[in-house]
């Protein structure tokens, strides 16, 4: 099983590939520039949740990274929905998006809990 540092960089890695293979238009620049900032720093804010030096620290920088994965996946509906894009090819993506949304959610609620037991 992947760690959840391999998944993001790998993540990071596909929206990369992604981006590069997007039109030219105007648009499809407009959203590559977004998509490109908010799915690769995902992975940054879970690093930095990892070397944080408390639980309120970490839950911070993971709650970052949730705001970009957020943010991403509105980015690959535009992209779907815009027609700039197959729909098809972003279902794997979308995919591990709500995958990614759904442990970092996990990590946080876990996280908050140690903070009240230790309370």
């Amino acid at each position: 099983m992947k760690s959840l540092k391999q998944r993001t960089k790998e993540f990071a890695l596909r929206i990369i590939r992604l981006s590069s293979s997007l039109p030219n238009s105007l648009e499809a620049q407009v959203l590559r520039k977004q998509i490109l900032r908010s799915g690769t720093s995902v992975g940054a804010h879970y690093r930095e949740g990892s070397r944080a030096r408390s639980d309120a620290e970490f839950v911070s920088k993971l709650n970052g990274g949730l705001q970009e994965l957020e943010e991403t996946g509105y980015w690959l509906e535009l992209l779907a929905e815009s027609g700039l894009v197959k729909p098809e090819r972003l279902d794997d993506l979308l995919n591990e998006t709500n995958e990614l949304t759904a442990i970092l959610v996990t990590c946080i609620k876990n996280a908050k809990d140690r903070q009240k037991s230790e309370e």
